[in-house]
């Protein structure tokens, strides 16, 4: 059973390094999305799956590693 509202997750930029948070929805039990990040200018490819536990796994990847 997904999540319900929003939680916060941190990671790293897969191009430049440097550390982001990204906001998730978790009423979705798998998502897939681009999202631009504004220090490096790069897409960034987002896999969000949300466990059992009702919490977000998120996997972040260059355009060219999807």
């Amino acid at each position: 059973m997904p999540g319900t509202g929003l939680e916060t997750v941190a990671t790293q930029c897969p191009c430049c390094g440097e550390p982001i948070e990204l906001l998730i929805d978790c009423s979705e039990e798998e998502q897939r999305y681009i999202e631009d990040y504004e220090v490096c200018c790069h897409p960034i490819n987002v896999h969000v799956i949300v466990a059992a536990s009702g919490l977000p796994v998120v996997e972040v990847s260059t355009e060219n590693d999807a």
